[in-house]
């Protein structure tokens, strides 16, 4: 962790916040969904979809060496996007990028904090604080087929 830099993300970032999602989502969703799931999961997202959620200037990221290696993104009530790569999974980025969504989805919002977790990621929100309320499937911007998810609040 001492070797990491957050910093607000900036407009060309969205080729590295696409792979991170992408090789986050086929390595570690691996086991918990289907092949043809973690296959089709990106769906028509481009790293031109990540560059309009960049543009709304709410997502953090988090650079090893000058690489992006996680990323959160949150807007009031909702922390809407937490990914990293696999080999800084367990390395405490994914809480400390957590902790920044939190605070992101504070603001200006007086009410519980809300999030959409993936199956294999739903221990790691358990053990920060939130409480699973539901059931459903993934409801933010573009992707393949339905994505089963988990409700859960802070």
């Amino acid at each position: 962790m001492q070797d990491m830099r957050l910093r607000p993300a900036r407009r060309g970032d969205g080729q590295a916040v696409f792979d991170v999602t992408r090789l986050s989502v086929q390595a570690l969703a691996k086991g918990h969904y289907a092949a043809d799931q973690i296959a089709g999961w990106m769906g028509a997202r481009v790293p031109a979809y990540y560059e309009e959620l960049i543009a709304k200037g709410r997502m953090i990221v988090a650079e090893r060496n000058g690489t992006i290696v996680g990323f959160v993104d949150a807007e009031p009530g909702e922390v809407t996007r937490l990914f990293v790569l696999p080999e800084v999974a367990g390395s405490g980025l994914g809480k400390r990028l957590l902790d920044i969504g939190i605070d992101k989805a504070r603001e200006g919002h007086a009410g519980p904090i809300r999030l959409e977790s993936t199956i294999n990621a739903e221990g790691f929100y358990r053990r920060r604080g939130f409480r699973t309320v539901g059931r459903g499937h993934f409801s933010h911007g573009l992707g393949g087929d339905p994505i089963e998810i988990i409700h859960m609040e802070l």
